[in-house]
């Protein structure tokens, strides 16, 4: 009797799957760990890796970033330089679609890009576009956005004249900056645009609810290019400016990825939970800024260098990260791809011979024993027990070598970022720089007296200024990297900044989290991931 009446309920299954249909698959879903609150939205204002994030799930520009870090096409079918190097045409994919299922066309391009120039949206990346012929007077306000050096020739083909010849500027374009909103969004919604509900995009994913301090939920856009192969429906990216509240969550299963684990944490992890470790390097720096707009740091370069030098750095990398930082002396990279950054003397001392030549030039400065005592220093930096165990050891080492008080001033890190920009901070500020593509411009550009509030202390070369656009015109890429090796050591003579680490994630993923590939670009795109049953 129990056989037939098993026989019989199999049947009774199968025929109401028949009748209604299978049931559908179960949702499919990653919590990601994203860090500190976004500090905008809008793909062309947002400035930080936490909206970096989102972003490159929502939308996708003529490249996007691949799983190994690499620039891959994305909507670019096809491109054309002309001989010059100042031409570029690219012919865009027909398959490209708005998430509003809507062709995503070369005008769409052409609006972004004028749109990021326009004075009006104030936005701190409208330098990428400088290359492009007329966009830096656009920006400036000297000439209007319709002569800006792109075209759409038809609504499959983008052309782009370049102001001169500019050897990273294919490479830049896999950045978010550069990606396009859809041009009939902006126009209908304004400002608006980005929220839940109104933005249209055309990446992987789509927007559908933001809770500020909390998440961003996106779910599967139908109409992308590859939405057959894009194996996760819905991501929420969870945010906290608490990396031990992040890793809680992930222990307790509620967050399946974290980026970046507490410092303190790294050897538990270690030793506790070594099958979700995927600590690796990526391209990038943490340095100390100087406000070069405020006194005594900007008529005193021997003071910047007697704190540069009493800083172990070898220190820093053993006793505090641990987690694969190298300590740094240049402001690129070390191993940054065709580029050889300048060393300075310093680098090749002990030590206690750095120690000692910090003294004599703390004294030579005007300060210390027989001259007059330096006011308690201030180190801004973010709300994190990393950053704060980083700046605590780096005051220690001030006080132990210089006899030099430092206070921290700790703050939420979007609000940090505001103030840097503003030049608003009195001693020295605590920051980090993920390249935005593979190229040592990336993190020299930030030195630059023209880029405005994204360099963030203040500092002006001409001499600095001038190697750079000099090297941004030499084809040749040995010569162009050797004028920008050029202008470093300018600026590491100068010191406006003190070069600590290169940096590393701390992440830590689930093992049911299939595809997660560490890269120098720290990006990991959801459309290549996957959930292990």
């Amino acid at each position: 009797m129990r056989d037939f009446l098993r026989r019989a309920g199999l049947a009774l299954t199968l025929v109401l799957a028949g009748a209604l249909g299978q049931p559908a698959a179960a949702e499919v879903v990653l919590n990601r760990g994203n860090g500190p609150e976004p500090s905008s939205m809008d793909p062309q204002l947002g400035t930080t890796v936490t909206e970096g994030r989102i972003m490159y799930d929502l939308f996708e520009g003529l490249f996007t970033i691949g799983i190994n870090g690499e620039p891959v096409p994305a909507v670019a079918d096809s491109w054309e330089i002309s001989p010059d190097g100042l031409v570029y045409t690219f012919r865009l994919r027909r398959d490209a679609k708005w998430s509003d299922g809507t062709p995503v066309t070369a005008e769409d391009f052409a609006f972004s890009w004028r749109r990021l120039l326009d004075p009006a949206l104030a936005s701190q990346y409208a330098y990428f576009l400088w290359p492009v012929k007329n966009a830096e007077a656009i920006n400036k306000g000297e000439m209007p956005g319709e002569a800006l050096g792109v075209e759409a020739v038809d609504p499959y083909t983008f052309r782009v004249t370049l102001e001169r010849p500019t050897g990273y500027f294919l490479a830049s374009l896999m950045h978010r900056i550069t990606h396009p909103v859809q041009k009939a969004n902006v126009e209908r919604d304004g400002k608006s645009f980005m929220q839940p509900g109104k933005l249209v995009s055309n990446g992987a994913y789509q927007l559908v609810d933001y809770k500020p301090q909390s998440y961003v939920k996106v779910v599967k856009n139908p109409h992308y290019h590859d939405a057959d192969q894009v194996k996760i429906d819905t991501v929420y990216f969870h945010h906290s400016d608490s990396q031990d509240t992040e890793l809680r969550r992930f222990r307790a299963g509620e967050l399946d990825a974290v980026m970046q684990i507490p410092y303190t944490q790294v050897d538990w992890v270690r030793q506790n939970m070594p099958e979700v470790e995927t600590f690796y390097p990526v391209f990038s720096i943490w340095y100390l800024g100087f406000n070069m707009t405020k006194e005594p740091w900007a008529s005193n370069a021997k003071l910047r260098e007697a704190l540069y030098l009493a800083i172990d750095r070898e220190a820093l990398v053993e006793r505090i990260t641990r987690a694969g930082e190298q300590a740094s002396y240049s402001f690129v990279p070390a191993g940054t791809s065709g580029y050889r950054p300048p060393l300075p003397e310093a680098a090749a001392l002990t030590q206690a011979q750095r120690d000692e030549r910090a003294r004599r030039l703390l004294k030579e400065a005007g300060y210390g024993p027989g001259g007059k005592p330096l006011p308690e220093l201030e180190i801004l930096h973010a709300t994190s027990e990393s950053s704060r165990r980083v700046m605590v050891a780096v005051a220690g080492m001030w006080k132990q070598k210089l006899n030099v008080d430092t206070r921290l001033n700790n703050q939420e890190f979007k609000v940090q970022l505001q103030t840097a920009a503003d030049k608003n901070y009195v001693g020295l500020t605590h920051l980090g720089w993920i390249g935005d593509y593979p190229d040592a411009y990336t993190f020299l550009k930030l030195m630059r007296s023209d880029i405005g509030r994204m360099n963030r202390t203040g500092y002006a070369s001409a001499d600095f200024d001038r190697l750079l656009d000099e090297a941004n015109l030499i084809l040749d890429p040995e010569r162009r990297a050797a004028r920008m090796a050029e202008a470093e050591a300018v600026l590491l003579a100068d010191l406006p900044v003190i070069p600590l680490f290169t940096g590393s994630y701390r992440t830590v993923v689930s093992p049911k989290v299939q595809g997660w590939t560490p890269n120098p670009m720290g990006f990991q795109l959801t459309r290549y991931l996957s959930i292990k049953p």
